[in-house]
């Protein structure tokens, strides 16, 4: 355990890795964007992962999400996200949650140090935050990544902050109508590419960087280092 986290202390400091074996996060997503996260919130040592999703892995997410390969495809993002987090840090404590998250979804919020939000749907992004919320659980949400091309426009700030992104938009919209205000958040002021159709666009690059930067946030408030 020493060796595993040798250099990582050597940037946040040996408290800092003590107190994130004793952490739990729960990510809500495991696409694009939570994949990376889970990744690095692994590597980091955090010691308790909740992972929530219902999907398989299908060939079309081979171009972005990390636990997506040939060997794995057909098979449910929890589990496969669990046998990648065991084979990077054996000690770490998975919990998975395959099933389909909706506002009315039984899940335990008080149980986790912190919350990521990682999903694409709007009613269970909403749902996510003002349970986390009402827990007394920080939450970070991640907004959209799809059709855009530059993970440097990525930034972190408060939902009211944010402009250009359309789910954004209708997120700041819906939270200032439940009263719910500052809620962290990840979004680019990229102007999104036009898509061929209704589906959005992705590139292996953006929402794996808004995933690495979710679990930069988690680490930076759980430790609490700048």
């Amino acid at each position: 355990m020493e060796e595993r986290f040798e250099r990582t202390k050597l940037v946040l400091g040996e408290a800092a890795i003590s107190a994130l074996l004793l952490r739990r996060v729960a990510v809500f997503g495991l696409g694009g964007v939570g994949c990376y996260a889970v990744e690095a919130l692994a590597r980091a040592g955090v010691g308790e992962l909740g992972l929530v999703d219902c999907d398989v892995y299908t060939p079309s997410n081979l171009n972005r999400q990390l636990f997506a390969t040939q060997s794995t495809l057909g098979r449910k993002k929890t589990e496969a996200a669990r046998e990648r987090v065991l084979d990077v840090f054996p000690q770490c404590r998975v919990e998975i949650y395959d099933m389909k998250f909706l506002p009315d979804t039984e899940f335990d919020f008080g149980k986790y140090d912190y919350i990521v939000d990682a999903m694409d749907m709007v009613s269970a992004k909403l749902a996510i935050i003002g349970r986390a919320r009402a827990a007394g659980v920080p939450v970070i949400s991640c907004m959209g990544t799809g059709n855009k091309k530059d993970p440097t426009m990525l930034e972190v700030g408060p939902i009211e902050k944010t402009s250009v992104c359309p789910l954004a938009r209708v997120m700041r919209r819906e939270l200032k109508a439940r009263g719910i205000r500052g809620v962290k958040v990840v979004f680019s002021r990229e102007e999104p590419a036009k898509g061929m159709g209704r589906t959005p666009g992705s590139t292996p690059f953006v929402p794996a960087a808004a995933g690495l930067i979710l679990a930069a946030e988690v680490v930076k408030d759980l430790t609490q280092t700048e």
